[in-house]
């Protein structure tokens, strides 16, 4: 879960610190990471665990749901395990994560 502090939100903090988690989570040849966000299409709960969609930009999926706004999502990191993890600036979405080249570009 994270927490971004008032005023460092809407800036692709938790989408950089989810990068790193699993670039980290790769490099230790960890076999899945799972999330426990909100689902803002859900409530209108605020959110110490992250949003959802954040995730799911990220490449998680949801694997499980027991009630309607807190989806478990997992991310296969086996599936990416031949591929670079980077990080690069979408205008869209802040910091995501792209499989890249050796250059560093999509």
């Amino acid at each position: 879960c994270f927490y971004v502090r008032k005023g460092y939100r809407r800036q692709g903090v938790t989408s950089a610190l989810i990068a790193a988690a699993l670039k980290v989570a790769k490099r230790a040849k960890v076999p899945a990471l799972e999330a426990y966000p909100v689902d803002a299409d859900e409530t209108k709960s605020a959110s110490g665990t992250g949003f959802a969609s954040t995730f799911e930009r990220a490449g998680f999926k949801t694997v499980a749901r027991h009630v309607p706004p807190r989806p478990i999502m997992r991310h296969d990191l086996k599936a990416i395990a031949g591929l670079p993890i980077a990080l690069d600036r979408d205008p869209q979405v802040g910091m995501s994560i792209w499989p890249n080249t050796e250059s560093g570009r999509r």
